[in-house]
């Protein structure tokens, strides 16, 4: 038997498959992952992939020759942003207000970086086609609840929060995405649990 789950690539024990969802989102996820995300136990990209049919995720690090991004950039149909907090940003709350009821006509996509905030600065500088879309902050994000990695910055999400954030945003809908959030919540209290006494509350509580 393998020591991994098939699906959720996660170890057996640690599978998360039991809290995931399948959700309905009308915009699509596009996940750009570092390679030192991939094995990570406490990586949050794969509850988004699992859990929304058009959500896609790719590895690497120069994403500058990627197909389907140099594609994305030609597509007349197709409206895409980079959430990342670069000189120029938009506000993700004045993007939803200006947009008209997801246009059927109209694909929208979000590209998410999956990695800590200094390999996805080195995935921004290195992929200069990423450079060419526009970017949006989640200027609705409070202080994220990954509560076992810790972040430099003050509003610093995980993959799945900042994916959670972005579609409640652009979708108008609290609850519809709330299971994404459950799913996270639920696999970082069992990493919790599997920590030795102590260890949680001396590392990580502040």
């Amino acid at each position: 038997m393998s020591r991994y789950c098939e699906r959720c690539k996660k170890a057996t024990k640690a599978c998360i498959c039991q809290w995931i969802q399948q959700l309905d989102a009308k915009t699509e996820l596009w996940i750009l992952q570092h390679p030192s995300e991939v094995k990570r136990a406490i990586g949050t990209a794969r509850i988004l992939t699992l859990s929304l049919p058009n959500a896609k995720l790719w590895v690497g690090e120069d994403f500058s020759q990627h197909e389907e991004i140099n594609q994305l950039l030609a597509e007349p149909s197709r409206r895409a942003w980079v959430v990342y907090p670069g000189e120029g940003a938009q506000p993700i709350s004045s993007l939803a207000e200006g947009r008209s009821d997801l246009d059927a006509d109209i694909k929208h996509t979000l590209i998410l970086l999956d990695g800590t905030w200094k390999k996805a600065y080195k995935m921004w500088q290195l992929s200069a086609n990423l450079q060419q879309l526009p970017t949006v902050t989640l200027d609705n994000a409070d202080q994220g609840n990954y509560r076992i990695r810790k972040s430099p910055k003050s509003q610093g999400v995980s993959t799945v929060e900042a994916g959670y954030l972005a579609l409640t945003a652009l979708e108008g809908e609290d609850d519809k995405f709330a299971p994404l959030i459950d799913a996270f919540n639920q696999m970082i209290e069992f990493q919790i649990q599997q920590m030795p006494e102590g260890v949680f509350e001396n590392n990580y509580r502040s």
